[in-house]
Protein backbone atom coordinates (compact mmCIF):
# COMPACT_ATOMS: atom_id res chain seq x y z
CA UNK A 1 0.00 0.00 0.00
CA UNK A 2 1.46 3.32 -0.99
CA UNK A 3 1.86 6.46 1.06
CA UNK A 4 -1.54 8.05 1.35
CA UNK A 5 0.08 11.39 2.11
CA UNK A 6 2.40 12.44 -0.64
CA UNK A 7 5.49 14.33 0.63
CA UNK A 8 5.07 13.15 4.21
CA UNK A 9 8.22 11.88 5.91
CA UNK A 10 7.76 9.99 9.13
CA UNK A 11 9.83 11.31 12.07
CA UNK A 12 12.48 9.02 13.51
CA UNK A 13 11.67 7.56 16.88
CA UNK A 14 12.63 9.97 19.80
CA UNK A 15 14.90 8.81 22.62
CA UNK A 16 13.43 9.43 26.05
CA UNK A 17 15.02 12.48 27.86
CA UNK A 18 15.88 12.64 31.57
CA UNK A 19 13.73 14.96 33.57
CA UNK A 20 15.44 18.27 34.41
CA UNK A 21 16.57 18.79 37.99
CA UNK A 22 15.23 21.71 39.91
CA UNK A 23 17.45 24.77 40.18
CA UNK A 24 17.96 24.51 43.92
CA UNK A 25 19.39 21.00 43.58
CA UNK A 26 21.91 22.21 41.01
CA UNK A 27 22.97 25.02 43.33
CA UNK A 28 23.42 22.61 46.23
CA UNK A 29 25.56 20.23 44.23
CA UNK A 30 27.75 23.02 42.86
CA UNK A 31 28.19 24.71 46.27
CA UNK A 32 28.99 21.48 48.12
CA UNK A 33 31.63 20.56 45.64
CA UNK A 34 33.19 24.02 45.89
CA UNK A 35 33.30 23.99 49.70
CA UNK A 36 34.77 20.51 49.69
CA UNK A 37 37.41 21.63 47.28
CA UNK A 38 38.30 24.64 49.38
CA UNK A 39 38.54 22.50 52.51
CA UNK A 40 40.78 20.02 50.76
CA UNK A 41 42.97 22.86 49.50
CA UNK A 42 43.33 24.39 52.97
CA UNK A 43 44.15 20.99 54.49
CA UNK A 44 46.87 20.30 51.95
CA UNK A 45 48.25 23.82 52.35
CA UNK A 46 48.39 23.39 56.15
CA UNK A 47 50.32 20.15 55.86
CA UNK A 48 52.80 21.78 53.51
CA UNK A 49 53.34 24.76 55.87
CA UNK A 50 53.74 22.51 58.90
CA UNK A 51 56.36 20.47 57.09
CA UNK A 52 58.16 23.71 56.25
CA UNK A 53 58.30 24.67 59.97
CA UNK A 54 55.80 27.52 59.86
CA UNK A 55 53.87 28.52 63.01
CA UNK A 56 51.17 31.17 63.56
CA UNK A 57 53.65 33.50 65.33
CA UNK A 58 55.65 33.85 62.18
CA UNK A 59 58.72 32.10 63.59
CA UNK A 60 60.11 28.74 62.77
CA UNK A 61 59.71 25.99 65.33
CA UNK A 62 63.46 25.68 65.57
CA UNK A 63 63.75 29.20 67.05
CA UNK A 64 60.32 29.61 68.59
CA UNK A 65 61.33 28.84 72.21
CA UNK A 66 64.99 28.90 73.29
CA UNK A 67 63.91 27.91 76.80
CA UNK A 68 62.14 24.84 75.47
CA UNK A 69 65.17 23.95 73.34
CA UNK A 70 67.45 24.31 76.42
CA UNK A 71 65.08 22.21 78.49
CA UNK A 72 64.99 19.42 75.94
CA UNK A 73 68.80 19.34 75.90
CA UNK A 74 69.09 19.57 79.69
CA UNK A 75 69.88 16.28 81.50
CA UNK A 76 67.39 17.25 84.21
CA UNK A 77 64.37 16.99 81.91
CA UNK A 78 62.89 13.49 81.67
CA UNK A 79 60.09 11.72 79.86
CA UNK A 80 58.06 11.60 83.05
CA UNK A 81 56.97 15.22 82.73
CA UNK A 82 53.30 15.94 83.27
CA UNK A 83 51.19 15.53 80.12
CA UNK A 84 49.63 18.92 80.77
CA UNK A 85 52.94 20.79 80.74
CA UNK A 86 53.62 23.22 77.91
CA UNK A 87 56.82 24.01 76.08
CA UNK A 88 57.77 26.57 78.78
CA UNK A 89 57.42 24.15 81.70
CA UNK A 90 60.60 22.14 81.02
CA UNK A 91 62.58 25.38 81.24
CA UNK A 92 61.53 25.76 84.90
CA UNK A 93 62.57 22.17 85.60
CA UNK A 94 65.95 22.78 84.00
CA UNK A 95 66.71 25.86 86.11
CA UNK A 96 65.45 24.41 89.42
CA UNK A 97 68.26 21.88 89.72
CA UNK A 98 70.00 22.28 93.09
CA UNK A 99 73.48 23.75 92.73
CA UNK A 100 76.44 21.68 93.81
CA UNK A 101 78.19 23.44 96.67
CA UNK A 102 80.70 22.61 99.35
CA UNK A 103 78.70 22.29 102.62
CA UNK A 104 81.70 23.29 104.74
CA UNK A 105 82.30 26.40 102.65
CA UNK A 106 78.60 27.29 102.79
CA UNK A 107 78.54 27.02 106.60
CA UNK A 108 81.71 29.12 106.82
CA UNK A 109 80.02 31.82 104.73
CA UNK A 110 77.01 31.77 107.06
CA UNK A 111 79.23 32.05 110.13
CA UNK A 112 81.26 34.88 108.63
CA UNK A 113 78.14 36.89 107.87
CA UNK A 114 77.03 36.96 111.52
CA UNK A 115 80.04 38.53 113.21
CA UNK A 116 78.92 41.25 115.55
CA UNK A 117 80.43 44.70 115.67
CA UNK A 118 81.92 46.12 118.85
CA UNK A 119 79.62 47.97 121.27
CA UNK A 120 81.16 51.37 120.49
CA UNK A 121 80.52 50.86 116.79
CA UNK A 122 76.99 49.64 117.51
CA UNK A 123 76.29 52.82 119.49
CA UNK A 124 77.28 54.89 116.48
CA UNK A 125 74.99 52.85 114.22
CA UNK A 126 72.15 53.14 116.74
CA UNK A 127 72.49 56.93 116.66
CA UNK A 128 71.91 56.84 112.89
CA UNK A 129 68.65 54.86 113.08
CA UNK A 130 65.38 56.82 112.78
CA UNK A 131 63.29 56.97 115.94
CA UNK A 132 59.55 56.71 115.27
CA UNK A 133 56.39 55.33 116.75
CA UNK A 134 55.31 51.78 115.98
CA UNK A 135 53.15 51.45 112.86
CA UNK A 136 49.86 49.49 113.00
CA UNK A 137 50.11 45.72 112.73
CA UNK A 138 47.33 45.75 110.13
CA UNK A 139 47.95 43.31 107.29
CA UNK A 140 50.71 41.37 109.03
CA UNK A 141 50.97 37.70 108.12
CA UNK A 142 53.88 35.27 108.28
CA UNK A 143 53.36 34.59 104.58
CA UNK A 144 54.34 38.20 103.86
CA UNK A 145 57.93 37.06 104.46
CA UNK A 146 57.82 34.13 102.06
CA UNK A 147 58.01 30.40 102.61
CA UNK A 148 59.58 29.61 106.00
CA UNK A 149 63.29 28.78 105.83
CA UNK A 150 63.44 29.22 102.06
CA UNK A 151 66.77 28.62 100.34
CA UNK A 152 65.68 30.88 97.47
CA UNK A 153 67.35 34.00 98.89
CA UNK A 154 70.35 36.16 98.07
CA UNK A 155 71.76 36.43 101.61
CA UNK A 156 74.50 34.21 103.04
CA UNK A 157 73.52 30.54 102.75
CA UNK A 158 71.08 31.13 99.91
CA UNK A 159 71.00 28.63 97.05
CA UNK A 160 73.37 26.25 98.82
CA UNK A 161 70.98 23.32 98.59
CA UNK A 162 70.06 23.47 102.31
CA UNK A 163 67.11 25.19 103.98
CA UNK A 164 67.85 28.06 106.36
CA UNK A 165 66.91 26.19 109.55
CA UNK A 166 69.52 23.51 108.90
CA UNK A 167 72.08 26.18 107.99
CA UNK A 168 71.63 27.80 111.41
CA UNK A 169 71.61 24.49 113.28
CA UNK A 170 74.90 23.57 111.59
CA UNK A 171 76.35 26.94 112.58
CA UNK A 172 75.23 27.09 116.22
CA UNK A 173 75.30 23.45 117.36
CA UNK A 174 78.40 21.45 118.25
CA UNK A 175 79.11 17.76 117.77
CA UNK A 176 76.57 17.59 114.95
CA UNK A 177 75.69 14.56 112.85
CA UNK A 178 73.73 14.63 109.61
CA UNK A 179 70.82 12.59 108.38
CA UNK A 180 72.10 9.88 106.02
CA UNK A 181 71.42 10.66 102.37
CA UNK A 182 70.93 14.41 102.97
CA UNK A 183 74.37 15.35 101.59
CA UNK A 184 75.43 16.85 104.94
CA UNK A 185 72.40 19.11 105.04
CA UNK A 186 69.76 17.86 107.51
CA UNK A 187 71.17 18.05 111.05
CA UNK A 188 70.25 14.87 112.90
CA UNK A 189 71.82 15.38 116.34
CA UNK A 190 73.95 17.95 118.12
CA UNK A 191 74.42 19.99 121.28
CA UNK A 192 73.29 23.57 121.78
CA UNK A 193 74.84 25.82 124.39
CA UNK A 194 71.81 28.07 124.60
CA UNK A 195 72.87 31.73 124.34
CA UNK A 196 69.63 33.04 125.85
CA UNK A 197 69.83 30.94 129.02
CA UNK A 198 73.35 29.52 129.18
CA UNK A 199 71.91 26.02 129.48
CA UNK A 200 73.10 23.05 127.39
CA UNK A 201 70.45 21.27 125.32
CA UNK A 202 70.76 17.97 123.45
CA UNK A 203 69.16 18.17 120.03
CA UNK A 204 67.70 15.16 118.24
CA UNK A 205 65.78 15.52 115.00
CA UNK A 206 62.33 13.97 115.09
CA UNK A 207 58.63 14.41 115.78
CA UNK A 208 58.20 15.86 119.25
CA UNK A 209 61.93 16.48 119.75
CA UNK A 210 62.97 18.97 117.07
CA UNK A 211 61.09 21.81 118.78
CA UNK A 212 63.45 21.61 121.74
CA UNK A 213 65.76 23.80 119.65
CA UNK A 214 64.14 26.61 117.67
CA UNK A 215 65.47 29.35 115.41
CA UNK A 216 64.70 32.84 116.69
CA UNK A 217 64.47 36.02 114.64
CA UNK A 218 66.37 38.47 116.84
CA UNK A 219 64.32 41.25 115.28
CA UNK A 220 60.92 39.57 115.23
CA UNK A 221 59.04 39.52 111.93
CA UNK A 222 56.05 41.26 113.48
CA UNK A 223 58.28 43.94 114.98
CA UNK A 224 59.93 44.45 111.58
CA UNK A 225 56.50 44.73 109.93
CA UNK A 226 55.64 47.58 112.31
CA UNK A 227 58.96 49.39 111.91
CA UNK A 228 59.34 49.60 108.13
CA UNK A 229 59.11 46.13 106.56
CA UNK A 230 55.70 46.96 105.09
CA UNK A 231 57.52 49.05 102.50
CA UNK A 232 59.93 46.28 101.54
CA UNK A 233 59.59 44.27 98.35
CA UNK A 234 58.69 40.59 98.50
CA UNK A 235 62.31 39.58 97.83
CA UNK A 236 63.62 41.91 100.54
CA UNK A 237 61.23 40.50 103.13
CA UNK A 238 62.20 36.94 102.18
CA UNK A 239 65.87 37.85 102.59
CA UNK A 240 65.14 39.46 105.94
CA UNK A 241 63.39 36.34 107.27
CA UNK A 242 66.30 34.09 106.24
CA UNK A 243 69.32 36.30 106.92
CA UNK A 244 71.74 34.49 109.30
CA UNK A 245 72.59 37.87 110.83
CA UNK A 246 69.06 37.96 112.28
CA UNK A 247 68.87 34.27 113.29
CA UNK A 248 70.11 32.27 116.27
CA UNK A 249 69.40 28.75 117.57
CA UNK A 250 67.84 28.86 121.05
CA UNK A 251 65.83 26.65 123.37
CA UNK A 252 62.15 26.40 122.45
CA UNK A 253 60.46 27.61 125.65
CA UNK A 254 62.59 30.77 125.88
CA UNK A 255 61.93 31.60 122.25
CA UNK A 256 58.19 31.21 122.76
CA UNK A 257 58.28 33.45 125.85
CA UNK A 258 59.87 36.22 123.78
CA UNK A 259 57.06 36.41 121.25
CA UNK A 260 57.53 39.51 119.06
CA UNK A 261 58.98 41.71 121.80
CA UNK A 262 61.70 44.26 121.11
CA UNK A 263 64.60 45.23 123.39
CA UNK A 264 62.30 47.47 125.46
CA UNK A 265 60.01 44.58 126.40
CA UNK A 266 62.21 41.47 126.32
CA UNK A 267 65.88 40.63 126.81
CA UNK A 268 67.65 37.25 127.15
CA UNK A 269 67.74 35.96 130.74
CA UNK A 270 71.47 35.36 130.25
CA UNK A 271 72.85 38.83 130.93
CA UNK A 272 76.23 37.92 129.46
CA UNK A 273 74.61 37.60 126.02
CA UNK A 274 72.66 40.85 126.06
CA UNK A 275 75.44 42.93 124.50
CA UNK A 276 75.64 40.57 121.52
CA UNK A 277 71.85 40.39 121.32
CA UNK A 278 71.17 44.12 121.04
CA UNK A 279 74.24 44.67 118.85
CA UNK A 280 72.87 42.21 116.31
CA UNK A 281 69.47 43.90 116.47
CA UNK A 282 71.09 47.23 115.62
CA UNK A 283 73.01 45.64 112.74
CA UNK A 284 69.84 44.08 111.32
CA UNK A 285 67.75 47.24 111.59
CA UNK A 286 70.47 49.28 109.91
CA UNK A 287 70.93 46.74 107.12
CA UNK A 288 67.22 46.66 106.26
CA UNK A 289 66.51 50.36 106.90
CA UNK A 290 64.12 49.78 109.82
CA UNK A 291 63.50 52.27 112.57
CA UNK A 292 63.40 51.91 116.37
CA UNK A 293 60.87 53.19 118.85
CA UNK A 294 61.92 55.64 121.54
CA UNK A 295 61.69 53.04 124.31
CA UNK A 296 63.59 50.51 122.22
CA UNK A 297 66.33 53.03 121.43
CA UNK A 298 66.81 53.90 125.10
CA UNK A 299 66.91 50.24 126.18
CA UNK A 300 69.53 49.35 123.57
CA UNK A 301 71.63 52.43 124.36
CA UNK A 302 71.58 51.61 128.06
CA UNK A 303 72.92 48.11 127.45
CA UNK A 304 75.53 49.16 124.90
CA UNK A 305 76.84 51.90 127.17
CA UNK A 306 77.46 49.30 129.88
CA UNK A 307 79.12 46.99 127.35
CA UNK A 308 81.39 49.71 126.02
CA UNK A 309 82.41 50.96 129.46
CA UNK A 310 85.97 49.84 130.26
CA UNK A 311 86.32 47.36 133.09
CA UNK A 312 87.06 49.16 136.34
CA UNK A 313 90.52 48.45 137.74
CA UNK A 314 90.51 46.67 141.10
CA UNK A 315 93.89 48.11 142.09
CA UNK A 316 96.35 50.66 140.84
CA UNK A 317 99.06 49.34 138.56
CA UNK A 318 102.35 48.78 140.28
CA UNK A 319 105.18 50.71 138.55
CA UNK A 320 108.15 48.76 137.29
CA UNK A 321 111.10 49.01 139.61
CA UNK A 322 114.60 49.93 138.46
CA UNK A 323 117.69 48.89 140.35
CA UNK A 324 121.10 50.55 140.59
CA UNK A 325 124.06 49.87 142.77
CA UNK A 326 124.28 52.77 145.17
CA UNK A 327 125.86 53.38 148.48
CA UNK A 328 123.79 54.96 151.16
CA UNK A 329 124.90 56.39 154.43
CA UNK A 330 123.29 55.93 157.75
CA UNK A 331 122.49 59.07 159.68
CA UNK A 332 125.86 60.28 160.86
CA UNK A 333 126.33 61.07 164.50
CA UNK A 334 127.54 64.46 165.06
CA UNK A 335 130.83 63.21 166.26
CA UNK A 336 131.44 60.18 163.95
CA UNK A 337 131.45 59.40 160.22
CA UNK A 338 128.90 56.90 158.95
CA UNK A 339 130.14 53.57 157.60
CA UNK A 340 129.06 52.55 154.07
CA UNK A 341 126.11 50.17 153.92
CA UNK A 342 126.12 47.42 151.27
CA UNK A 343 122.91 47.22 149.20
CA UNK A 344 122.09 43.80 147.70
CA UNK A 345 120.33 44.07 144.30
CA UNK A 346 116.95 42.30 144.04
CA UNK A 347 115.32 40.48 141.10
CA UNK A 348 113.43 42.45 138.45
CA UNK A 349 109.69 42.57 139.14
CA UNK A 350 107.49 41.28 136.25
CA UNK A 351 105.03 43.76 134.77
CA UNK A 352 101.57 43.42 136.28
CA UNK A 353 98.75 41.71 134.41
CA UNK A 354 95.85 43.92 133.41
CA UNK A 355 93.48 44.20 136.29
CA UNK A 356 90.30 42.15 135.94
CA UNK A 357 91.34 39.90 133.01
CA UNK A 358 89.76 36.47 133.14
CA UNK A 359 89.95 33.59 132.70
CA UNK A 360 93.65 32.84 132.79
CA UNK A 361 95.46 30.24 130.72
CA UNK A 362 97.15 27.24 132.29
CA UNK A 363 100.32 29.31 132.37
CA UNK A 364 98.59 32.08 134.28
CA UNK A 365 98.45 34.49 131.34
CA UNK A 366 95.55 36.55 130.05
CA UNK A 367 93.89 35.61 126.79
CA UNK A 368 93.69 37.97 123.83
CA UNK A 369 90.87 38.37 121.30
CA UNK A 370 91.32 35.78 118.57
CA UNK A 371 93.26 33.26 120.64
CA UNK A 372 92.05 29.71 120.97
CA UNK A 373 89.83 28.88 123.90
CA UNK A 374 89.20 25.53 125.56
CA UNK A 375 85.94 23.79 124.81
CA UNK A 376 85.01 23.93 128.49
CA UNK A 377 84.76 27.74 128.14
CA UNK A 378 82.16 27.55 125.32
CA UNK A 379 79.61 30.30 125.85
CA UNK A 380 81.58 31.74 128.76
CA UNK A 381 82.48 35.40 128.83
CA UNK A 382 85.59 37.08 130.12
CA UNK A 383 87.91 40.05 129.84
CA UNK A 384 90.88 40.03 127.46
CA UNK A 385 94.41 41.19 128.11
CA UNK A 386 93.42 44.48 126.49
CA UNK A 387 90.48 44.93 128.83
CA UNK A 388 87.82 44.06 126.22
CA UNK A 389 84.84 41.84 126.95
CA UNK A 390 84.97 38.55 125.04
CA UNK A 391 83.16 35.24 124.66
CA UNK A 392 84.32 31.75 123.71
CA UNK A 393 82.57 30.57 120.53
CA UNK A 394 82.98 27.75 118.05
CA UNK A 395 82.99 29.23 114.55
CA UNK A 396 84.74 26.26 112.95
CA UNK A 397 87.39 26.72 115.65
CA UNK A 398 87.15 27.52 119.35
CA UNK A 399 88.26 31.13 119.74
CA UNK A 400 87.79 34.08 122.02
CA UNK A 401 85.68 36.63 120.14
CA UNK A 402 84.69 40.18 121.10
CA UNK A 403 81.30 40.71 122.65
Amino acid sequence: MGNPYPGYQPMPPMTPQRPKKPFWKKLLIFGGGGIGGIFAFVLVLGLILEAAGYNPDGKSNAAASPAATFASASPSSTSSASPSSTSSAPAITATSEAPKVDPAAARAAVAKSTRSTKPNAALAVLASLPVKGRAPKTGYDRDNFGQPWSDDVTVAGGHNGCDTRNDILARDLTGITYKPGSHNCAVLTGTLHGPYTGRTIAFHRGVGTSNAVQIDHMVALSDAWQTGAQKMSTDQRRNFANDPLNLVAVDGPTNESKGDGDAATWLPPNKAYRCTYVTRQVQVKAKYHLWVTSAEHDAIARILNNCARPVAATSKPVPLRTHTHTTTHAPAPRTTTAKPVRVVPTHTVAPPKPAGCSPLSNGGNCYKIGQFCAKRYHGSTGVSADGERMICRNNNRWRWEPL
